[in-house]
């Protein structure tokens, strides 16, 4: 069991197509015991390697959609702007599909510059891209190569706003009068401050985000800013990234308003005015006979496209983990409300292995077919099975298929109060997990953390992908339970709250036929949780200890920075609240000593080799990074793998763009 815990059952670590990033360069870990590092090979997104297989549309992380009919046949096809690493780049998803039913191939990369709050505007059934304060003429032939100012009179929007993540512009004959204003959307972070502010009870005490809409109006070809729109006599103000989509869409003759949100809904603001004198009532919840229309994850960008031509705009959804939803509009209005079917995400041809945002990947046979599967948590809190169904260096790969609770896929979220950085992120969930017996039955389990820093484990009760329900991973705690000093929250007594969005590793660590954990502990500290069963039998960890000491280069912030070189324990994170937690991490035997090093996230992924153990203490060195090439956005997350079949691990890294990535090993 321990080689092929050792091996195979990584952990993750945090956050492209074509080949793959740029060229790796030799790595820059030394080799000890004379062996010198080989030539490092690029690492490779992992592809399907499926052909029949269909899949979700999707870029990295953050696409942004820009629908146009590209190559003239009469269906809408898609560029996709994706402004993230390593997947940063603007992409063509051509439409191979019907009017009824939106198929796409797979997406070919156009450039590789991206933007965000970038928007495309149809004017007289011409193409215009717009961002804050500048339009890029001819933007489909040049890209960003032709930028041109567009300067307006008047408040500045954004004056003395601290923190604005969406500006969103848009052409729009806003008054009736033939030409084209701009209106505007932007938001503001400045009352919510983004971290740490919880009280004792679990309340944010800070404010909301807040999203404005202004009106730039064309006076004569100069734009003179006319301030905030209002609806039902004040300023519209959504939650965060308004990225307002104007258009007659009750079908009265005059233009409303369909709002976004940081979130994952979105407004309805009805025109009671006229169409050259526009007038607006409070904003409403943009709901069908389902409910409100919700999508996945957050920072959704909608935009407005018909996209099977029936004469009825449409809106499609760019979501955070870089799917796009089709939000089709019936042409019916009900209680004031135009109709629109709940979201349906887009499909393509598969091509890259993809599982939301910031994969975090475990490899491990879950089958038993003898094939390493991908098992595997994201941004968004669920958790997937992806099967190997060839075996060999390049497998064929499944599609992502959930774990299941009840009948019901596994998510994981925040809600108002379970992420640090409080309740904007109440949609994520950041599962980071390992596979292992944790029960001795003889089935594998999932170990689990996530954005809520509780270890938690799902039992294998023998049926496939269902689960039992998580149960907390229990520890022979002397007193209370320790937590991250930032904490709103208390652990029940004897379970195990650690930092968020770090991974748990199982691996049978001192040899004695138990599954132990290695895992950061509560201060960001390397720590070894041993397994021992108690005297009624019942399996327990002892509190975790800090056995893990580094010469140099002991400790760590979020950013993988040094921050102490005096030696000592090793601290992967010094960081506090928001910024703390965040390492992905395995353990495997990378340099074939016969020991069990340390491999941590990164700009890919860091090794700290172990020179071996004296006194219970295990003394490690860093060498530095496995590779040049830089997949991190966030952060990485590292699995052992063996597709090769030539017994040296190979490391499988999980990005933020949700893609997998093959770094083969360069010290053996």
């Amino acid at each position: 069991m321990f080689p092929l815990m050792a091996l195979f059952c990584a952990a993750p670590a945090d956050a492209s197509q074509a080949k793959a990033p740029d060229q790796a360069t030799e790595t820059q870990a030394p080799a000890k015991k004379k062996k010198e590092p080989r030539p490092s090979t690029d690492p490779y997104r992992v592809r399907y390697n499926n052909g029949g297989l269909e899949v979700d549309l999707g870029v990295g992380l953050w696409g942004i959609p820009m629908p146009l009919d590209w190559d003239g046949d009469g269906l809408t096809d898609l560029v996709i702007s994706c402004p993230d690493t390593p997947y940063k780049g603007v992409y063509l998803f051509r439409n191979i599909g019907s009017l009824e039913r939106p198929f796409f191939d797979r997406g070919k990369k156009l450039t590789g510059r991206a933007a965000n709050n970038i928007k495309l505007s149809m004017v007289d059934g011409k193409p215009r891209v717009l961002m804050h304060g500048f339009e890029y003429d001819g933007f489909f032939r040049d890209f960003f190569k032709n930028k041109r100012p567009i300067p307006y009179e008047g408040p500045v929007m954004d004056e003395g706003f601290k923190k604005s993540r969406s500006k969103m512009w848009s052409y729009v004959d806003w008054d009736g009068d033939g030409d084209q204003d701009i209106v505007a959307g932007i938001d503001t972070w400045d009352d919510y401050g983004w971290d740490n502010a919880f009280n004792g009870k679990g309340e944010w005490t800070r404010g909301p985000l807040h999203g404005y809409v202004h009106l730039l109006e064309n006076v004569e070809g100069r734009y003179v800013n006319r301030g905030r729109i209002e609806a039902g006599g004040r300023e519209i103000d959504t939650y965060g990234a308004p990225n307002p989509n104007v258009w007659d869409w009750d079908g009265d003759g005059d233009l409303d308003i369909i709002c976004g949100e940081f979130v994952d809904g979105l407004t309805w603001f009805e025109n009671v005015g006229t169409r050259n004198k526009p007038r607006f009532e409070a904003g409403r919840q943009l709901a069908n006979g389902e409910g409100d229309i919700r999508f996945h994850v957050e920072m959704i960008v909608p935009v407005m496209c018909d996209l099977d031509r029936d004469g009825k705009m449409d809106l499609l959804v760019g979501d955070e983990d870089g799917r796009v939803a089709w939000v089709r509009n019936t042409g019916r209005v009900k209680g004031g409300m135009p109709q629109f079917e709940s979201p349906v995400y887009l499909r393509q041809k598969a091509d890259a292995v993809k599982f939301g945002a910031l994969s975090t990947p475990c490899a491990y046979d879950w089958d038993g077919d003898g094939k390493q599967d991908i098992v595997t948590g994201n941004s968004a809190g669920n958790i997937a099975l992806i099967r190997n169904l060839s075996g060999g260096e390049h497998p064929v790969w499944d599609a992502p298929q959930p774990f299941t609770v009840g009948g019901r896929p596994i998510r994981i979220m925040a809600g108002e109060n379970g992420s640090i950085q409080g309740p904007a992120e109440r949609k994520w969930g950041y599962t980071v997990l390992t596979v292992a017996d944790w029960d001795g039955d003889g089935r594998a389990d999932l170990i689990v953390n996530s954005i809520w820093g509780r270890i938690e484990w799902f039992r294998n009760i023998g049926k496939g992908l269902e689960l039992a329900p998580a149960q907390p991973v229990k520890v022979a705690w002397e007193g209370r339970a320790p937590k991250p000093a930032w904490n709103w929250w208390d652990p029940e007594p004897g379970t195990l709250v650690t930092q968020w969005r770090t991974t748990p590793v199982a691996v049978d660590w001192n040899r004695d036929g138990l599954t132990d954990l290695i895992l950061l502990d509560h201060e960001g500290y390397l720590c070894f949780w041993e397994r021992f069963r108690a005297g009624n039998g019942e399996l327990l960890l002892k509190p975790g200890r800090r056995i893990f000491r580094c010469g140099e280069n002991s400790s760590y912030n979020n950013r993988s920075e040094v921050t102490d070189t005096a030696g000592g324990p090793l601290r992967l994170n010094s960081a506090e609240a928001g910024a703390s937690g965040r390492r992905k991490i395995c353990i495997t035997d990378w340099d074939g000593d016969g020991d069990l090093d340390i491999i941590v996230s990164s700009r890919n992924a860091e090794w700290f080799e172990n020179l071996g153990e004296k006194d219970g203490i295990v003394e490690l060195r860093w060498r530095g990074n496995v590779s040049d090439v830089r997949l991190a956005g966030h952060t990485t997350c590292p699995t052992p793998v063996d597709w090769d079949g030539n017994g040296v691990p190979d490391l499988l890294l999980g990005a933020e763009d949700g893609h997998f990535y093959l770094l083969k090993n360069n010290v053996r």
